[in-house]
């Protein structure tokens, strides 16, 4: 870099001004220290002052050149690292160093020096300028001493909490270890009791099916009787109708034999269209017999009963009071969801929860009511209840088949069998389960010694004025609205994601619930010392990801507290 020559003046006056400023821009402060004085260039700390030889030419720190020491603060840059100007704001990366005596030290860019902003609680750094600057380091330094005592204090105290919290993580984990020792040993032995368990209920039960076989081929034979009897009186049903329709006893059934039948009006306008007609028919013109009883009768079936009062839909039973439906609109109520479906009343819509309740008992109950008996005729499903109802509890149907005194006895033993076996499947799965949880647990990080693992099991609230935040360490963080509502997951238990060094610092909880058209919820929570265990702010500095701010024993350290960087006094 090509230095520019200073200027030559022939004025006495002014050549003895510019010396006078020359030698003010290098004065030398003199710092006392244990009664020794060091001489040093402005803005140089004591640990460089040696660097800094009145009667030696400088070297840049960079090496990338030697200049006379007068160049040292003539507001000239001559180093590439700035080194040369500590005092001035000639050098963009230059270093200035508030001595601030009577408070702690602190370097500052060299652009800053002479800015008209005093940054410097000792003012060095505005020497030039027409700042008005206080020197208060006293002051400042008073301040700072007792608030470093306070936190000096709090590590001291948190740093004792934290040694009782480590102690009792290290319990901890030793109870589990004995535990899962113990679950381990009492595992074996549940899975021997499970294995002879499940023997005796496999012989029980060989046993039990053997002495049961014949009554299941006396079951099956009276079924399929009973079944071929309801298909006899079916079809013997079947037939009375189709009689009574062929009018003209060609052993077929015409769309003009089922327009006399009012009954088969679906839309209750008067009369039976062919399109009306072709419904029951199967689409077609005319049917046989033999169509009739396949696809004819089960389509007529259901209007037949409720012309003959044999059918009442059991959500249209009528209220005390409210009028009784005519036979015509039960037809239609009954037959409209065969063919052309009804729009859904505002009645239909109140009914809607009652029916999706009722609609299996419903169901059972038709099926009863339309079983004809052996004689053909339709029966009562009340006739068969002989059961009490107490309480409102329906009593549940006795046996339909009584077995003798031997086979019975084979029955409750395969029967306690079989209890028994789930009793000793289900104590073998509650150990196995409790394992599992102890050894996600035990692999859990709780800290080098063991100091976080109190927390875990804990929970701990912090409210604003909209929301209940809450967190349980190495669990989930959740927000609940005041206004009421569920828990939002705000995120589970991920690990630590401290800055390198101690990642001790920050916890990670992902994988929340997600948001509203954007990602999934994540909470950063970041530990600090106190001497007690609470959240103490919450923040949302990014949508969807929340910052818990929580102190803890756990992350005290014993020693001096380190102080926070200034920028600006």
């Amino acid at each position: 870099m090509e230095r520019i020559a200073r200027p030559v003046t022939t004025c006495p006056m002014m050549w003895a001004y510019m010396n006078v400023m020359l030698v003010v821009s290098t004065v030398l402060f003199v710092q006392t220290n244990d009664a020794s004085e060091i001489l040093r260039p402005r803005g140089v700390s004591i640990s460089r002052a040696s660097f800094y030889v009145p009667d030696k030419d400088f070297t840049c720190f960079d090496g990338s050149s030697t200049i006379p020491f007068s160049h040292i603060n003539d507001d000239y840059c001559d180093c590439e690292d700035g080194s040369d100007e500590p005092g001035t704001a000639a050098c963009p990366n230059g270093t200035f160093h508030c001595t601030n005596a009577g408070h702690r030290p602190v370097n500052i860019p060299s652009s800053r020096v002479n800015d008209g902003i005093c940054d410097c609680c000792d003012t060095s750094d505005e020497y030039a300028s027409h700042a008005i600057c206080i020197n208060n380091c006293n002051e400042l330094g008073r301040a700072a001493r007792v608030e470093a005592q306070k936190l000096a204090e709090l590590r001291k105290q948190g740093s004792e909490l934290k040694v009782q919290l480590s102690k009792r993580g290290k319990q901890i984990r030793q109870e589990k270890q004995e535990r899962l020792n113990q679950l381990e040993k009492d595992k074996e032995e549940a899975e021997k009791i499970k294995q002879e368990k499940e023997s005796l209920k496999l012989a029980a039960e060989l046993l039990e099916n053997n002495a049961l076989e014949k009554y299941r081929k006396v079951e099956e034979e009276e079924k399929e009787k009973q079944q071929e009897i309801e298909k006899n009186a079916d079809e013997r049903e079947a037939f009375e109708l189709f009689q009574r329709l062929d009018s003209n006893q060609d052993n077929k059934l015409q769309i003009s034999e089922l327009q006399t039948q009012q009954t088969f009006d679906q839309n209750r306008d008067g009369g039976i269209s062919e399109e009306e007609a072709k419904f029951f028919l199967d689409g077609h013109d005319e049917m046989s017999w033999e169509d009739y009883l396949a696809n004819g009768w089960p389509r007529m079936k259901p209007l037949v009963m409720l012309d003959q009062g044999l059918f009442v839909r059991p959500t249209q039973t009528p209220n005390q009071g409210d009028p009784v439906p005519d036979a015509d609109s039960q037809t239609q109520e009954a037959t409209e969801p065969i063919y052309h479906p009804p729009e859904r009343s505002d009645e239909d819509d109140d009914d809607d929860e009652e029916e999706d309740e009722e609609d299996q008992d419903e169901e059972d109950d038709d099926q009863k009511q339309f079983e004809p008996d052996v004689d053909g005729h339709e029966r009562d499903p009340h006739d068969d209840d002989e059961e009490e109802l107490e309480e409102g509890t329906p009593a549940e149907e006795p046996p339909t088949t009584k077995y003798d005194d031997e086979t019975q006895k084979l029955i409750d033993v395969a029967s306690r069998a079989r209890s028994e076996f789930e009793e000793a499947d289900r104590a073998a799965r509650d150990i196995q389960r409790e394992i599992q949880q102890i050894k996600d647990s035990i692999e859990k990080d709780y800290g080098p010694e063991e100091e976080f693992a109190p927390l875990d099991g804990e929970c701990y609230e912090y409210s604003d004025s909209e929301y209940i935040y809450k967190l349980c360490p190495f669990d989930q963080a959740t927000q609940r609205s005041k206004s009421g509502g569920s828990d939002t997951r705000l995120g589970t238990w991920s690990g630590w994601v401290g800055p390198q060094g101690d990642k001790y610092l920050v916890m990670l909880y992902d994988k929340g619930q997600s948001c509203w058209n954007g990602p999934q919820r994540s909470t950063h929570v970041r530990l600090s010392c106190g001497t007690e265990n609470a959240i103490t702010s919450v923040s949302e500095p990014n949508r969807c990801e929340y910052l818990f701010e929580f102190v803890t024993p756990a992350i005290c350290h014993p020693g001096e507290v380190a102080e926070p960087p200034h920028d600006e006094l």
